[in-house]
């Protein structure tokens, strides 16, 4: 189940969907994002994480030839009140994480129930780990072996792992389980300190940009917003489109590293809302329209999070697709 939700993790949903053809399924977490993908033409069965909240959602998402998932007694209750064209429901289940999710101790009672309803062609179960981006705790453990006893002599399909699961646990992956990778499709590391390249992934975002201005300046001259960088020596400072606006954190601190021309130089003063200064550094000869990565197969999104002291999900999610600025040759 290849995850799409957010746009696809900032990449561009329809054509992640389009790439992704070849999966079971696609997940997204909102009907209105489902809407776009079967507007767009996309044909994959897809998986409302979400689920839908009234009547008219229930019957988009039958027109719409959606799955849902059902993690409220409101929900179930909804569809055994309605009724909608028959259709694949996951029941989730909660494990442990205290976010959506049926109590597990009513388990056998719900799945029961669940069969009953007119509403439901098919029936699924699924949860979510809560912890399972760090692998030294066991909470994954016990989660899985909560799910475990929820689907003993459960005969339907069943769902547990995303990313970090997946990577992080593959021991604890049940047998014949579908998995819900999202954040490794792109190519990056659900794991602190850790890149995708790292897993054996590839970087599928490339955040380019150019410069579009080269000045020089004087030791003791401040740059930016409230000169909060300040050269320690005469240098060379480049200007490149690319800020907050774009989804380059404010938050990111002078000495980021940005690649100009393939090589490190570090981020000058505060990030503007379209653009950054870099301190391209004395003897440099870039120039106008030369080339800039903010982050991507040379530069891991990860690090730039750890700049930023956030998670690189925030990153690649925030980037806005503004038109791109085009330079002649």
């Amino acid at each position: 189940m290849a995850v799409v939700k957010a746009n696809a993790y900032g990449h561009g949903m329809v054509e992640a969907a389009e790439t992704l053809a070849d999966a079971d399924s696609l997940a997204v977490a909102r009907l209105s994002e489902a809407k776009t993908l079967r507007a767009a033409g996309i044909e994959s069965p897809i998986v409302v994480l979400e689920g839908v909240f009234d009547a008219d959602e229930l019957d988009v998402a039958v027109s719409s030839d959606c799955e849902i998932v059902v993690h409220c007694i409101e929900q179930l209750e909804f569809l055994e009140s309605v009724g909608a064209g028959r259709m694949t429901v996951w029941l989730k289940f909660e494990t442990g994480m205290n976010r959506l999710g049926l109590p597990a101790s009513d388990a056998a009672q719900l799945i029961e129930r669940a069969r009953q309803c007119e509403s439901i062609a098919e029936l699924r179960l699924m949860s979510h780990l809560a912890n399972a981006d760090d692998r030294q705790d066991e909470k994954s453990t016990e989660q899985v072996r909560l799910f475990e006893s929820i689907a003993e002599g459960f005969d339907g399909d069943i769902s547990i792992a995303s990313s970090p699961g997946i990577f992080g646990w593959p021991k604890l992956a049940l047998a014949g389980a579908w998995v819900r990778p999202g954040i490794a499709l792109y190519g990056i590391s659900p794991f602190e300190e850790t890149t995708g390249a790292d897993l054996g992934l590839q970087a599928v975002m490339q955040l380019r940009s150019r410069l579009i201005a080269v000045k020089k300046i004087g030791a003791g001259e401040r740059v930016g917003y409230g000169g909060i960088w300040e050269a320690e020596e005469d240098s060379i400072i480049g200007i490149v489109a690319a800020g907050y606006a774009d989804g380059y954190s404010r938050f990111l601190p002078s000495g980021t590293p940005v690649l100009v021309n393939s090589r490190r130089v570090p981020l000058a003063g505060r990030v503007s809302m379209d653009m950054i200064a870099v301190d391209l550094g004395a003897g440099a000869n870039d120039k106008f329209g030369d080339p800039v990565l903010l982050w991507g197969d040379e530069l891991p999104v990860e690090e730039i999070a750890g700049y930023a002291g956030t998670i690189p999900y925030q990153l690649v999610c925030g980037v806005a697709h503004r038109e791109p600025t085009e330079f002649s040759d």
